[in-house]
């Protein structure tokens, strides 16, 4: 029986992982699918051993104080592969975890997968030889990405970015409006914090003092805010409640909810690029510890951190970073962004970034790879013994 372990730490890599093992499980329905992912994962069939809802972390600092969980996570991993013997091992996004995970498979003769690569292009290039070294293929989702991991003899096949294939609104327009609170004729903002707990604490107070001054000058304005499925919907509904917005909180349905949607104020990440895909445009913000900002500042080599504009190769959407990222600031800036000609600009810019995100099929095309990579480990096995 083929076996795949998966490790996937974040929300937006959980959704991947699901889509990766809904595909697995189509071209082989025997394969044993386990590891470290979330609901996604856990709804397409797969066996999740390792809930990210108790993993996730971001910035430098806080991957510190997370430490002895990481470590002992690190064991557990060990201890799981030394227990049912692997054919390959797929990384999902979560760099500072999986390539040292990587490294500890490949030690073991498991085959390594990593889709949703380490981003060398962004954090020193020549980070890119470490990842060669512990990886045996790389499934490239940008183009850009490709050539660089090229330029240090990866074994790299350009699949095309998964969310081209998952991104689809599946209601009905009248039914998005109703679930999103859509009114004809009235801007709808989406407020979207996070997934991770930290993300919430330091920019959902942010969103929501920003919602409150859009609505003295918009008083027309509509807000919606999806939840993430690792957030408690009542970690939302008490500052919500408290803030006196109506705001209305989605559950589900995210992408519908998206395409129906006018702008969204977005904490940088995934979800910046999954509203791209929805012809919705993103006021990007983040804020993270001062000391964890100071070390990014000083280690990322591109001019910008939103994926949208990384991937256009301009600054398409505004991101408002750390002092920036004020209420005053995320309001006046929303505010020009719905501006007519700038809109119709922005829309543009967004189809642009759709095309370069390649053709639908990345999903099945990764899940072929895994498994003609645990094909290869079988037959070297066998090799072995006889």
């Amino acid at each position: 029986m083929t076996k795949i372990l998966i490790s996937a730490g974040e929300a937006s890599g959980d959704l991947h992982a699901g889509a990766v093992t809904r595909a697995i499980r189509q071209l082989n329905p025997d394969t044993e699918i386990f590891g470290m992912g979330g609901d996604c994962m856990r709804a397409a069939g797969g066996e999740v051993l390792f809930d990210i809802k108790d993993h996730s972390v971001m910035g430098f600092v806080e991957v510190l104080k997370k430490l002895p969980d990481i470590w002992r996570l690190r064991s557990e991993f060990i201890a799981l592969m030394n227990r049912r013997k692997p054919d390959v091992l797929l990384t999902i996004d979560y760099p500072g975890f999986n390539m040292r995970l990587a490294k500890l498979a490949k030690e073991r003769g498991i085959k390594v997968v990593s889709f949703i690569a380490p981003s060398a292009w962004a954090w020193r290039p020549q980070r890119a030889a470490g990842v060669v070294k512990v990886v045996d293929k790389i499934a490239s989702i940008f183009p850009f990405e490709y050539d660089l991991y090229k330029s240090y003899g990866a074994d790299i096949e350009f699949v095309g970015h998964p969310l081209v294939d998952t991104v689809k609104p599946s209601l009905p327009r009248d039914e998005a409006e109703k679930l999103a609170g859509k009114r004809q004729g009235h801007p709808l903002v989406l407020l979207m914090p996070g997934s991770r707990e930290m993300e919430i604490q330091r920019l959902l107070p942010v969103m929501l003092e920003a919602a409150r001054i859009l609505k003295k000058k918009r008083p027309g304005m509509d807000f919606a805010m999806p939840r993430a499925a690792t957030i408690p919907k009542e970690r939302l509904e008490a500052p919500i409640n408290a803030s006196g917005l109506d705001i209305t909180l989605t559950e589900g349905h995210t992408y519908d909810v998206m395409s129906t949607a006018d702008l969204a104020i977005a904490t940088s990440g995934t979800v910046t690029l999954e509203a791209a895909l929805c012809g919705l445009g993103c006021e990007i913000l983040y804020k993270s510890s001062p000391v964890s900002f100071w070390i990014a500042s000083h280690v990322v080599e591109i001019p910008h951190i939103g994926l949208p504009n990384i991937v256009a190769g301009r600054m398409i959407e505004p991101e408002l970073l750390q002092d920036d990222c004020t209420p005053e600031k995320v309001a006046f800036t929303a505010l020009e962004m719905l501006e007519p000609k700038r809109y119709s600009q922005l829309q543009r810019d967004l189809q642009e970034v759709k095309e370069k995100l390649g053709e639908p099929g990345a999903v099945k095309r990764v899940a072929e790879l895994v498994l003609c990579m645990a094909s290869k480990h079988q037959q070297e096995q066998l090799s072995k013994k006889s």
